[in-house]
């Protein structure tokens, strides 16, 4: 039962990205790229967490593409129940994932402190000479 719940929820994320990129047509989503990162469903498939990763230029566009997906939430839902065979379909709750861009700044800070260590070194260097 755990992999059929695995495969429902990877063919659900799937079709919902391929739905907001292709299907969505609100202006406010061209400057934005939107992607589902994780998605849960109850046991009973009534509802679904559904993590979206949002790029734009900045929070402003990030959050107005949030809100549109959230106002598109019956159009998309409608959409998948031409696109995936299951019997129920969940109800969607989707979630902004905030774990992308915390692994990028982490990945800023850490490439920070690497040049810094680096410009240490060669300072160093050039006082023993």
């Amino acid at each position: 039962m755990k992999i059929k719940m695995e495969r429902v929820n990877s063919e659900l994320a799937r079709q919902i990205t391929k739905i907001i990129a292709e299907d969505v047509k609100d202006p406010r989503l061209h400057n934005a790229i939107v992607g589902v990162t994780k998605l849960y469903t109850t046991p009973d498939l009534k509802y679904a967490k559904v993590y979206l990763s949002i790029y734009a230029a900045n929070d402003e566009e990030r959050q107005e593409a949030y809100y549109t997906i959230c106002r598109s939430k019956t159009f998309i839902r409608n959409m998948l129940k031409d696109s995936v065979q299951i019997r129920l379909l969940p109800e969607l709750n989707f979630i902004i994932d905030d774990s992308v861009d915390y692994s990028i700044k982490i990945d800023e800070i850490l490439n920070k402190i690497k040049k810094q260590d680096e410009q240490r070194t060669i300072a160093n260097t050039d006082e023993e000479q």
